[in-house]
């Protein structure tokens, strides 16, 4: 378990996860009927609940993520790197460049058909980051890897707020009020849990309250899977009502199984799409687009939007040592996980460009991994041999 809970692994994971998606997806005979049993509907005697293999992962287990990733959000703003306004300002400002540019770019590049693939290169993959982070990055100062947590995180917030808001056509307000209800529910019980509660004080059973919220955890996502939100959007709700305590030990539990398992599979089956048989001139714009939008228009969103807030606001790290924000916006360019669910989710009803669009992702995610590898390492060795090791 503590090897799943190693940043280096988690990366290795995901990118071994989508190559063997990728290759698979590609051999003959296997490559077919991989995608057929990917995409072929389990029908359950549950409504709302025929989905295929790759939506289970995509709408159910990524839930998981978005739940750790929404407690870890809370614990940084009550008690973290993010817990005033001051030091969220920083990291949250370059974080709205690195959406606010790439869209633009993406914008600018793509084709007239499918503009709304705008978000798909404005999300930055944390374990990614943070995993080449730690395999390059040894004496890297720590504030730089707050800095980088800090944006991911807020960068994952607007990425939950994206999908929310854009990616919701039709909502049935009756399943989204039952969603309301069990989460309301959920987050009582949860209180319970904490430290010095009367419940625990007075020493009853807590299998009863756990086995309660995994009941209501369930009943939720299923309310807001069949409301017509995405399903993910109930992982976040559950990470941001459950009491602070028993929330944090809910993402140690989970951390191994998310980094595991949830990640590894979702890359596996966003990953697993045919190349497409045509030439590099016969691809869409928007393929060109993310390549494009993804490891550049990253870069220059979190640093342009890092340094005018550095000059703003004075005294920050980043006027002293601006080749590091750099490094924080080279890493800010792998997409991957989130990506790859804005993708799908931008271009369903289209498979080919649906196809093409994990394609420039994997591109694109590929080209930031091999540049910040680079960019990560040569600044770890400056540091270690120079004077500024101690900063």
């Amino acid at each position: 378990m503590r090897l799943l809970r190693s940043e280096r692994v988690a990366a290795a994971l995901l990118l071994g996860a989508a190559a063997l998606g990728l290759v698979l997806a590609n051999l003959p005979g296997i490559g077919h009927a991989l995608l057929a049993f990917a995409n072929t509907e389990w029908h359950l005697p549950v409504p709302g609940l025929a989905l295929s293999p790759k939506h289970w992962v995509s709408d159910g287990l990524l839930a998981l993520f978005f739940f750790a990733v929404a407690v870890e959000l809370r614990r940084e703003l009550a008690v973290g790197e993010l817990n005033s306004v001051r030091k969220a300002a920083l990291p949250a400002i370059a974080a709205a460049g690195g959406v606010l540019v790439p869209a633009l770019v993406y914008l600018g590049l793509a084709g007239r058909e499918f503009p709304g693939g705008w978000p798909i290169p404005t999300a930055t993959d944390i374990a990614f980051a943070l995993g080449i982070l730690g395999l390059f990055g040894r004496g890297i100062p720590n504030h730089v890897r707050v800095f980088l947590l800090a944006l991911a995180v807020i960068d994952d917030l607007i990425a939950i707020l994206i999908i929310a808001f854009f990616f919701t056509q039709h909502v049935a307000l009756p399943w989204l009020g039952g969603a309301a209800a069990c989460l309301l529910v959920f987050a009582w019980l949860s209180k319970l849990l904490a430290p010095r509660s009367p419940y625990l004080l007075a020493r009853r059973p807590q299998w009863p309250i756990v086995t309660a919220l995994w009941v209501l955890a369930v009943l939720t996502w299923w309310c807001v899977l069949s409301s017509g939100v995405h399903a993910t959007v109930a992982g976040v709700a559950l990470g941001f009502v459950i009491a602070r305590q028993p929330g944090g030990r809910m993402h140690v539990l989970l951390e191994p199984v998310t980094n595991g398992v949830v990640l590894p599979l979702f890359a596996f089956s966003a990953a697993a799409v045919a190349f497409p048989a045509v030439g590099a001139a016969s691809l869409h714009a928007e393929f060109w687009a993310i390549v494009v939008a993804l490891p550049l228009g990253k870069v220059v969103g979190i640093v342009g939007a890092g340094w005018l807030g550095a000059r703003a606001m004075r005294g920050s790290w980043v006027s002293r040592s601006p080749v590091d924000l750099v490094m924080v916006g080279c890493l800010g360019g792998v997409g991957f996980t989130v990506a790859l669910l804005m993708n799908e989710l931008a271009f369903r009803g289209s498979p080919e460009i649906t196809d093409e669009g994990v394609l420039a992702v994997l591109a694109g995610s590929a080209l930031a991994i091999a540049y910040s590898s680079v960019f990560v390492a040569l600044r770890a060795r400056s540091l270690r041999r120079g004077p500024q090791q101690n900063e």
